[in-house]
């Protein structure tokens, strides 16, 4: 194998930006995680009451291992809380379980980039393993025998990494929205006030910016395997 220095042309933005990302994320945790809640609410506490102002009483919250595992399996109707959320009365874990329960609310609204992404989830894994095996695959074949089914072969490792690359682009409005929903209802609730607000902001802002990053590096490796395919051919 070797080293194509347009590969960084192209994937340099999106490591770069995923970088500044995930250092923003973990100071803002870190940081906030050390701001008690006046209320000294905890995440699963906050999440409760949310779920429950808005009717959900059928969503469940469990605690789950790991350091911001933080999801919501709109499947079996369950918020799933990392450790350092859900038993924390902080800041930092007020706003992730908030803006999870965001994602509990757009479920029961029947939101429909949520319903997408949900159904995109099976053919993203299927093809964000494959896709760049079959591209390679197929390009290796044109490159040492001159084949002409390589290309197509390639080709179509291309067409199915677009599928994950529309997975991340339509991840975009469905966390976004996820986060607005979480600021509304905590403002609204009166569960927090308004400088710990503040700190809730800083935490799901820069957690943002890592979909947003991922959304760069898949289009960035898009463009680089249509660049060599086009420049081989």
């Amino acid at each position: 194998m070797f080293f194509d220095p347009m590969w960084l042309l192209f994937a340099l933005p999106g490591l770069l930006l995923g970088l500044v990302a995930q250092v923003r994320v973990k100071g803002a945790f870190k940081k906030y995680s050390k701001v008690r809640t006046s209320r000294n609410l905890t995440g699963q506490q906050v999440a409760r009451a949310l779920l429950d102002d808005q009717g959900l009483y059928d969503v469940h919250i469990e605690r789950v291992p790991g350091n911001l595992s933080d999801h919501y399996d709109p499947r079996s109707k369950v918020l799933r809380l990392s450790e350092g959320v859900y038993d924390q009365p902080s800041v930092a874990a007020a706003g992730i379980a908030a803006h999870e329960m965001g994602h509990a609310l757009q479920d029961a609204a029947g939101y429909s980039p949520l319903r997408l992404r949900s159904a995109l989830v099976p053919a993203t894994q299927f093809t964000s393993r494959l896709a760049p095996m079959i591209f390679f695959g197929g390009f290796m074949l044109m490159v040492f025998l001159g084949s002409g089914i390589g290309y197509y072969i390639a080709l179509l490792g291309i067409a199915l990494f677009v599928v994950a690359v529309f997975f991340t682009l339509v991840t975009l409005p469905v966390e976004f929205n996820a986060s607005k929903r979480a600021k509304q209802l905590l403002v609204s609730s009166g569960l927090l006030f308004n400088d710990e607000l503040e700190g809730v902001n800083k935490v799901l802002d820069a957690a943002a910016w890592t979909y947003v990053a991922a959304a760069v590096a898949a289009i960035g490796q898009l463009l680089y395997y249509v660049m060599i395919l086009n420049r081989r051919r």
